[in-house]
C-alpha cells in the first residue's frame, strides 16, 4: 500500500518513565525503574524494536519542590542524571534517538556543548538537546542564588547560550583532522575557528575540544509555551515538545508557532510539533478505562489535595473527602481551569477525593481506549494539523510501554501512518531534519552561493 505523504513522529517521554502520580504504585509496576539501569536498557530496546523515533529525559534539579507530604510519595526523588544515562543506554542500542533536558539557567554553556557533543558522537549522531531555561525556583537555591532569575531574563540568556553551545558545535570543519603519520600534522589550524564571544550574559573563548557532531549539531528541542517561549522555538528549535490538551488547543498552537516559523525565514517542516501525550491501551475501551480508574485511585490525598486547592484557587485540606464538593468562591486563579473542574465534579457526582486523584494523576492530554482507539485519535491530530506527532507518555512500566508497542504501534504500521523500519541511522534522519551547515566553514556550494 502506498504511503501517505505524512507519517507520525513518536518520542517516548522516559523521565519520569511514567508521567502520571501513580504510576509506581500500580499493579506489576517496577517501582525502582527510575533508578534501575536494567529496566532502563530492557524499555529502550523495547522502544527500538517499535522503531521509536527517541527516548526522551527530562531532568531536573532540585528534591525539595513540594511539601515533604506529597515528596514522600512520589517516584522522582531519584533518577539518573540524564547525559551519563543516555551514554550508557548508547552502548545498547543502535538507532533509537537519545534526547536529553540540560538547563540554560544554571550550567555552562561549554559545558553542554562537550556533553551533547560526546553523546552524538558515541551514539553515531543519535543526540537531542532539550533546551530549557528552569522555571523551578527552588532550583536556584541549589546554584548558589537567592532568588530565580526572572523569566524573561531566563530567555534571554537561552537566546545567547543557544548562540555560544551551536557556535562551539561549529568550531571544528569537517575536514579538519589529518592525523598523518607521516608528517606528524594531527589537523589543520586553517579548519578551526575560536569563538571568542562576548555578550550580555556570556563570554566564552573556545574553540571546543571535540570534533563537530555527527549530525552537526544535535537536535535541537524546546517545550517552552509563553510568549517568549514560543518565540525562543520559533528561532531555534527543530522538535517541540508541546503540552495541547485538547485538539483545538493544539491546531491553535501548531498555526501560532509554525506561522512564527515561517516569519523567522525557516522552514516549518524542519520544526517538529510533538504534544506529550499520556495513553493508556485495553482490549476494550471498558478495560482502559478501568486501566485508568485504578491508577486513579492510587492517588494519596497528601498527593492530590495539594494540587487540587492550587487549581481551585482555595485550600481544599479541610473539605471532607468522601463527600461532594462544596461551593467553591472565585480566586485570582485561572477561572476557567476553576469552572471546568467544578462542572466535572459536579457533572460526574465525584467526591472530592475523586477529583482530587484525577487532577493529582495526571492532568494533560490522555488517549484511552483499544489500540484502534488511539490510532484514531493520533490520525486526527496528524491529519488536521495539530500535531506532527507525539511524545508518548506511559501510565506504568513495564505495562504501559508493552502496550502501546505491541498493540498501537503494529495499528499505526498498518494503517501507513508510522514507520516499519528505520529508513536512516541519525536522530535527524528519522525526524526528516536537515545537518545544519556550519557558519565558519561553509560547503564549497554554500559558500559559492553566498559569493
Amino acid at each position: 500500500m502506498p504511503q501517505p505523504a505524512k507519517q507520525l513522529h513518536l518520542g517516548a517521554f522516559m523521565r519520569p518513565v511514567g508521567i502520571h502520580t501513580a504510576w509506581w504504585r500500580y499493579p506489576g509496576a517496577y517501582p525502582d525503574a527510575n533508578f534501575n539501569l536494567q529496566h532502563l536498557t530492557r524499555f529502550i530496546r523495547k522502544l527500538e524494536a517499535g522503531k521509536f523515533d527517541a527516548f526522551f529525559m527530562a531532568d531536573h534539579l532540585a528534591v525539595l519542590n513540594m511539601p515533604m507530604s506529597a515528596l514522600r510519595r512520589s517516584g522522582t526523588a531519584t533518577s539518573f542524571e540524564p547525559l551519563t544515562l543516555l551514554s550508557a543506554l548508547a552502548m545498547v542500542t543502535e538507532r533509537i534517538g537519545l534526547i536529553a533536558t540540560a538547563s540554560t539557567t544554571f550550567d555552562a554553556p561549554y559545558h553542554i556543548a562537550r556533553r551533547f557533543a560526546s553523546l552524538d558522537h558515541i551514539s553515531n549522531g543519535r543526540a537531542g538537546w532539550n533546551v530549557v531555561t528552569t522555571s523551578n525556583p527552588d532550583a536556584a537555591l541549589n546554584f548558589g542564588l537567592a532568588e530565580h532569575v526572572e523569566h524573561d531574563e531566563r530567555y534571554r540568556r537561552a537566546e545567547e547560550f543557544h548562540q555560544v553551545v551551536t557556535g562551539l558545535w561549529d568550531s571544528w570543519a569537517d575536514d579538519a583532522w589529518l592525523r598523518d603519520q607521516e608528517s606528524g600534522l594531527f589537523f589543520d589550524p586553517a579548519k578551526l575557528h575560536v569563538l571568542n564571544h562576548k555578550g550580555p550574559s556570556l563570554s566564552v573563548r573556545g574553540p571546543l575540544n571535540i570534533a563537530r557532531p555527527v549530525q552537526g549539531w544535535p537536535v535541537i528541542v524546546q517545550a517552552g509555551a509563553s510568549e517568549a517561549g514560543r518565540s525562543f522555538a520559533a528561532a531555534t528549535a527543530e522538535a517541540i515538545f508541546a503540552s495541547s490538551r485538547t485538539i483545538e488547543d493544539g491546531r491553535a498552537y501548531y498555526a501560532d508557532v509554525k506561522a512564527r516559523v515561517r516569519a523567522a525565514g525557516r522552514n516549518p517542516d524542519h520544526v517538529k510539533i510533538l504534544p506529550g501525550v499520556l495513553v493508556i491501551v485495553g482490549e476494550t475501551r471498558q478495560e482502559a478505562e478501568a486501566k485508568r480508574a485504578l491508577l486513579d485511585s492510587l492517588v494519596h490525598p497528601d498527593s492530590s489535595i495539594p494540587n487540587l486547592s492550587i487549581r481551585l484557587g482555595v485550600d481544599a485540606s479541610g473539605f471532607d473527602l468522601d463527600a461532594p464538593l462544596p461551593e467553591i468562591p472565585q480566586s485570582n486563579q485561572s477561572q476557567s481551569g476553576r469552572d471546568a473542574l467544578v462542572r466535572l465534579a459536579r457533572r460526574d457526582n465525584l467526591t472530592v477525593r475523586q477529583l482530587a486523584q484525577i487532577v493529582g494523576g495526571y492532568g494533560g492530554l490522555q488517549m484511552v481506549g483499544t489500540a484502534e482507539d488511539i490510532a484514531d485519535a493520533m490520525a486526527e491530530w496528524l491529519h488536521t494539523g495539530a500535531a506532527d506527532g507525539f511524545n508518548v507518555m506511559f501510565h506504568t512500566v513495564p505495562e504501559g510501554l508493552d502496550d502501546f508497542v505491541d498493540r498501537v504501534v503494529p495499528v499505526l504500521q498498518r494503517r501507513g501512518l508510522f514507520r516499519r523500519e528505520y529508513e536512516g541511522v541519525t536522530l535527524r534522519d528519522h525526524l526528516g531534519l536537515p545537518r545544519p551547515e556550519n557558519r565558519f566553514f561553509p560547503a564549497p556550494a554554500a559558500a559559492e552561493a553566498a559569493d
